[in-house]
């Protein structure tokens, strides 16, 4: 597995941030106060991907570091009867609390209105496909493997660390909290560089690309399926070139043919 190169001699990782300082409204105001194209494209394929897998017919999800982006939750209730979101940071925990139990921001209407135009089989409304989540203030490191029929991850791997082998430990942990023959569903984005969010904060990235996602799933699952897109222009310039998407399942146990 060939590695991307390394940036310096000290790269920051996951334990050195302090992601309870997330700032969770200047990342909402940046990219999801509006449905950006780059936005739409991600539900329209992972839509084709829910569409598969028929409504409720997963018993458990887990969305992995689900920060305080809903659309990855919403188009998990088109499967799932029950969602998990790990989340480790306090702030993030609390929005996605928030969201639950009081209600949605309006501004994520119309992520739901294109995600259920998709997927016709949704709930009416959102609150009521936020019902199915359950938020878990917790590491996605300590999720246990085989516990869930599918895993979901949006701009976690490459967004916590510097450190390259600790991303692929990490994307290794997610496809492995699935059962066999469960199902990952994920974006990450394309050559992400270290990146600031708002005036001050700095954040560490892992540049990764479409060949070296393809060089760390392809072990861990089958019928893996890796496409992009590119930058968006509507979207603030953190040095990315886009976004990569997945679609993948874990091998099945011996003898069973699906």
């Amino acid at each position: 597995m060939a590695a991307p190169p390394s940036r310096g001699p000290t790269p920051v990782r996951n334990d050195d941030v302090d992601w309870n300082s997330w700032p969770v409204q200047d990342y909402l105001a940046e990219n999801y106060r509006e449905l950006h194209p780059s936005d739409r494209a991600v539900i329209v394929h992972h839509a084709a991907f829910y569409r598969r897998l028929g409504p409720r017919s997963i018993a458990r999800c887990v969305e992995f570091g689900a920060g305080p982006n809903l659309y990855p939750l919403m188009l998990a209730a088109a499967a799932g009867r029950a969602i998990d979101a790990v989340e480790a940071g306090a702030a993030n925990v609390s929005y996605l609390r928030h969201q639950l139990h009081r209600g949605p921001d309006d501004s994520w209407l119309p992520f739901y209105e294109l995600c259920r135009r998709l997927l016709p089989a949704l709930p009416p409304t959102l609150p009521r496909a936020l019902s199915r989540v359950r938020v878990v203030h917790g590491d996605v490191r300590d999720v246990p493997p085989g516990t869930f029929g599918l895993a979901s991850m949006h701009f976690v791997a490459e967004g916590v660390t510097e450190d390259f082998p600790e991303f692929a430990a990490l994307c290794r942990t997610f496809a492995r909290s699935v059962v066999p023959g469960g199902f990952l569903v994920a974006a990450f984005m394309e050559n992400m560089p270290t990146y600031r969010i708002g005036r001050d904060s700095r954040w560490p990235g892992c540049p990764v690309d479409p060949g070296v996602l393809r060089d760390v799933f392809s072990p861990l699952t089958e019928q893996l399926r890796v496409t992009r897109i590119d930058a968006d222009p509507t979207l603030p310039d953190y040095g990315d070139s886009g976004m990569v998407l997945m679609t993948a399942r874990t091998p099945s146990p011996p003898g069973r043919c699906d």
